[in-house]
């Protein structure tokens, strides 16, 4: 009974967390796109950290991002075609979050930059390596934060995963799997997730349209980028980089378009790294209706699993650990052959670090993004190079699957010397769905 009212306490304040008011000069926060994962990823852990305000935010569509300001008390809104570059011109924003699609990623973090803005830009970072190691080049050269919003491996629950793999207790690792499934029909028809131009595909991009906060916590963080995720989780435990794609599957989209026929709904694929260790990872946004008439939604299946020499451990719900999650590890004896399981669980950090049980992954990822801005060391940070080597491997199993990586941004920046990109001229942005 105590960890239901637990879980009820954590959840809600995870959702509705404690305002704390703005001190000293606060970072002051643009959002590009009334998106729904704004609330939840950007607004909340804002409003909870004292050195932070969401100042503004621009919407090509005026009435839906009037609204959107007035429903979380937003000081400022830009909207029309105009309205995203105005938000970047205003002096009074000194960062800016970024949830639009992916395949806009690279120029309006491009932009965001050139105006001298911090950026703080969903995962995955762009549809490309090549464009994200430009977007980082950028900022490194202008001496700006650019963070790629992996927000779990904020958390210290997947710290402690590595922290037991750390201490050798289970021996060498053997081989890691990687899930993140979810029923048919939360992506529907007409989805920008299916939508190949702005980088769609379940090993991309998942994402849903409901407008519940505790729906929005369930399932968009869920769908959001779940090869990004399977592939970032991996080689994060395995302290390495993959040496080859040794097999990739996909289902595809069914579509007329011949494009679009390049979205995979689901993917799986197997990866070898060194010493002898394999990785296998799935990503599903397909899986069926269960129960009598097929009206029981599949519960989303969100577990990594780390085989050792001597021993295991496994974690469910790798992404969403706030609201619940549990760390099994069993060992094995080797003189007796007996096996020893132990559960865990970690919702603060063991060493003193800032944080409460209830604080999220973009909570935590709040933390560190202000962190690095104020020019104070975070905890936990991703980097160019973790974020380039990312999408190089979800491009490598795109192309395994008979895919291919997703189209480049036809968008070319001025601050771009001419041997930094093959991009021939400046295309207009497609418009961003939803917004």
């Amino acid at each position: 009974m105590s960890s239901f009212v637990a879980l009820i306490r954590r959840s809600y304040n995870a959702l509705y967390p404690p305002v704390s008011p703005a001190t000293g000069s606060p970072v002051r926060f643009g959002i590009l796109g009334a998106a729904n994962i704004s609330p939840i990823a950007l607004i909340s852990p804002a409003r909870n950290h004292p050195e932070t305000v969401v100042y503004a935010v621009a919407s090509r569509d005026n009435k839906k991002g009037t609204a959107f300001r007035k429903k979380h008390g937003i000081a400022k809104v830009y909207s029309g075609p105009t309205g995203y570059q105005q938000l970047l011109d205003d002096p009074e924003v000194d960062a800016v979050y970024i949830p639009l699609p992916n395949g806009l990623h690279f120029e309006w973090t491009m932009k965001a930059l050139a105006a001298g803005k911090h950026v703080l830009l969903e995962k995955p970072s762009a549809n490309t390596a090549a464009e994200t190691r430009q977007m980082f080049e950028l900022a490194e050269n202008k001496g700006l934060v650019l963070l790629e919003a992996v927000h779990y491996r904020f958390h210290p629950a997947i710290a402690r995963v590595q922290a037991i793999l750390d201490s050798g207790e289970l021996g060498p690792i053997k081989s890691i799997s990687a899930n993140m499934t979810l029923c048919k029909g939360v992506v529907k028809e007409g989805d920008i997730r299916l939508d190949y131009r702005l980088g769609g595909g379940a090993l991309m991009d998942m994402g849903c349209t409901c407008s519940h906060p505790a729906f929005i916590f369930v399932v968009v963080l869920l769908m959001h980028s779940g090869l990004a995720y399977t592939v970032s989780v991996i080689r994060l435990l395995a302290r390495s980089a993959p040496t080859s794609v040794i097999t990739a599957t996909s289902t595809i989209y069914p579509s007329p378009s011949s494009t679009d026929q390049l979205v995979d709904l689901s993917t799986k694929a197997t990866l070898s790294f060194p010493n002898d260790m394999s990785a296998t990872l799935y990503c599903d946004f397909t899986q069926p209706w269960r129960g009598p008439f097929k009206l029981i939604p599949s519960m989303p299946d969100l577990k990594l699993t780390v085989r050792c020499e001597n021993g295991q451990v496994e974690m469910n719900n790798f992404v969403l650990p706030t609201f619940y999650h549990w760390i099994r590890v069993r060992t094995k004896d080797s003189g007796q052959g007996e096996v020893k399981e132990r559960v865990e669980n970690a919702y603060k950090f063991g060493d003193g670090t800032k944080g409460e049980r209830w604080w999220t992954t973009y909570r935590y990822q709040m933390e560190a993004f202000v962190d690095r801005i104020k020019g104070r060391a975070p905890k936990t940070w991703v980097n160019k190079e973790d974020s380039v080597e990312n999408l190089e491997w979800v491009e490598k199993i795109y192309e395994k699957a008979g895919l291919g990586s997703r189209p480049q941004s036809q968008y070319v920046s001025s601050s771009l010397t001419p041997t930094s990109t093959s991009r021939g001229q400046t295309s207009s942005t497609p418009t961003a769905a939803g917004d």
